[in-house]
């Protein structure tokens, strides 16, 4: 009798040493888990200080480049307007093509000489060519015809422009070298119109060319900034 005593009171003991070791056992993958936590929080917070500084450094850069292009252009003859957002640079396509037509005006070849080179100098000759990714010749039209059509007509446009900047005839050969990484040819058709002063549309301003650069991981950065709610 008291052996059958003895043993359930040995088994009570065993089972009571064991649920203490359960627990503290618990305990530490709790503790280990929180830690990894903490950890894991803190590396994320220095990654997002990071990912701050380097986009306020991207978007410090693009503010100065849109600075200096306006500063740059602001004497321009031939009405050469740079966006205080993006820093493209918008004039009307009169200056280069006839109504319907992709082929560059005698004209116009005196223009690129001149404005090619300017704009060039600020990009990629004034400490901010290791941020530029891309110098992007966009061509855009009104709405006369339909969306494919204007979207041919426009992306021609950009390449004529792009064609003779790239041809022998251009004087400037140092430029061609530089260009070749970096330039790409794009169209809108009629996409991105242009309004008046008034709101409404206007055929004459949505017929250009616009020269526009993109920043390296700009893409990236943006989301980054949507991310942080910025």
């Amino acid at each position: 009798m008291n052996y059958k005593y003895q043993k359930l009171f040995k088994q009570e003991e065993e089972e009571g040493r064991f649920w203490p070791s359960f627990t503290d056992l618990l305990t530490t993958i709790l503790l280990c888990f929180m830690l990894i936590f903490i950890i894991m929080m803190v590396i994320k917070s220095l990654q997002i200080e990071e990912m701050k500084k380097t986009l306020d450094q991207i978007m410090g850069v693009r503010a100065e480049l849109v600075e200096q292009l306006s500063d740059e252009f602001s004497d321009s003859a031939y009405g050469i307007k740079v966006d205080e957002k993006t820093g493209a640079i918008i004039f009307n396509t009169e200056i280069l093509f006839a109504y319907d037509d992709a082929e560059l005006k005698t004209e116009s070849f005196a223009f690129l000489d001149e404005f090619v080179p300017r704009y060039l100098d600020v990009l990629l000759e004034s400490g901010y060519e290791d941020y530029v990714a891309e110098i992007i010749i966009e061509g855009h039209t009104d709405r006369d015809g339909d969306y494919l059509y204007n979207l041919d007509l426009a992306q021609n446009r950009a390449y004529s422009v792009a064609s003779y900047v790239m041809s022998d005839d251009f004087p400037y050969k140092h430029i061609q070298e530089e260009l070749e990484a970096k330039l790409t040819v794009n169209s809108k058709s009629y996409s991105d119109f242009r309004t008046d002063e008034a709101g409404n549309y206007s055929a004459k301003e949505s017929r250009r060319v616009e020269f526009k650069f993109r920043l390296k991981d700009e893409e990236i950065l943006n989301k980054t900034r949507e991310l942080l709610g910025e």
